[in-house]
């Protein structure tokens, strides 16, 4: 058998207030051609179809065309499941139905222990849910976490393993030691989220994974996220987006990565405002990419982002290189010669680490007055 594996579309998505839908749909058309390459056997998506529980009419109608040409156009069975950001009960409507063109989507917990049959492969479908859904489930209260539900589920789903069958699992959980990007919702409350790895490694022959949005987030053979189509946050700037081809054959897995390239990336700039505004430097820029720009400048900057926007249109976040989270690193890095200066010396030294520059005397004067006021007013109090 072989599948492609994605997941983490958020359809329906915007970046800081940009669309995406263009750049979902020119995405989903590699996806589509790279299976019609590898003439896979089905297509996996692992949760998070939409980015929204309520998604837009645009969303919608968006993703129903992908469904339409991936199930009725190119016959492709379809394995999909509920992620934390669909509403299971909207994102289930029809799902009845589907089955008779060989799209599987599973929403909630009632039939996720009974898997699909493709030859000789049982594929089981396990949505995101909340623990209280496995305890009502089961009717166990001793199920509190994830981890203790997705447990049970597994032991239920071993009774239906047939062990001349290959088995399949698609789920959408955080697997520990995977690593978030700022893009993931937090779903977390006390580590309520984490699932352990040796538990589905254990248990299936491939594990397919939707929820963190980069392929690297887990380093294992057979347990795999696929990523996100699309970078949806900053720290996802050097990810590899695409879709996994998983071979299953004698039980034994193959998996290569097939790349999907973007109309407009997300790039990072750090630069000052003279260089941004020269010509020179923005025409070696792709300037309808998203950028996340970082200045350097120390000034204030007078309609710093209608300026730049009227040569970069996407900006989706604009700091300074030398910010208060920056000041926080460098603060936190500093050694214990610098703790022993005088407070004048102590300012001077860092005002210079994080400006490389000289204070001007105005300025040291300003702040021998701050510091001889300072220490007049703690005299006092004592």
């Amino acid at each position: 058998m072989k599948f492609l594996h994605t997941a983490d579309w958020h359809i329906g998505k915007k970046l800081n207030g940009f669309d995406l839908l263009e750049q979902q749909n020119h995405v989903f058309k590699q996806l589509l051609q790279i299976a019609k390459e590898e003439e896979v056997d089905g297509i996996i998506i692992a949760g998070d179809l939409y980015d929204r529980g309520l998604p837009s009419v645009d969303a919608v109608e968006t993703l129903n065309q992908m469904f339409i040409e991936l199930n009725l156009k190119e016959t492709f069975p379809i394995f999909a499941i509920a992620g934390n950001h669909d509403s299971g009960e909207r994102l289930g409507t029809g799902s009845e139905w589907y089955q008779y063109s060989n799209f599987y989507l599973k929403t909630n917990l009632l039939e996720a222990t009974k898997p699909i049959e493709l030859a000789d492969t049982q594929v089981f479908l396990l949505p995101y849910f909340e623990p209280f859904e496995a305890r009502q489930l089961f009717q166990d209260e001793k199920i509190k976490t994830i981890q203790q539900g997705v447990t049970r589920l597994v032991e239920e789903m071993k009774k239906e393993m047939k062990p001349d069958k290959q088995h399949l699992l698609v789920t959408h959980f955080f697997v520990a030691g995977g690593q978030k990007t700022d893009s993931e919702t937090k779903v977390t409350v006390g580590g309520l989220d984490a699932i352990s790895l040796d538990l589905l490694a254990e248990s299936f022959d491939y594990v397919a994974l939707g929820h963190l949005h980069s392929k690297q987030a887990l380093s294992h053979s057979r347990v795999k996220y696929s990523g996100s189509l699309l970078k949806y946050s900053v720290s996802e700037v050097s990810d590899e987006k695409g879709v996994w081809i998983v071979s299953l054959e004698d039980k034994q897995v193959t998996t290569t990565f097939r790349k999907v390239e973007p109309l407009a990336d997300l790039q990072q700039i750090t630069a000052s405002f003279q260089e941004l505004m020269s010509k020179e430097y923005y025409e070696q820029i792709k300037r309808d990419n998203y950028l996340a720009i970082s200045l350097t400048d120390t000034k204030v900057i007078p309609n710093v982002m209608t300026e730049l926007r009227k040569i970069y249109p996407h900006i989706i976040q604009l700091d300074r290189a030398y910010g208060r989270d920056c000041r926080e690193n460098e603060a936190s890095q500093m050694s214990q010669k610098l703790q022993e200066l005088d407070p004048l010396e102590l300012f001077t030294t860092y005002f210079k680490q994080i400006t490389e520059d000289e204070l001007t005397e105005e300025q040291v004067n300003w702040l021998k007055e701050s510091l001889a006021m300072t220490q007049a007013a703690r005299r006092e109090q004592v």
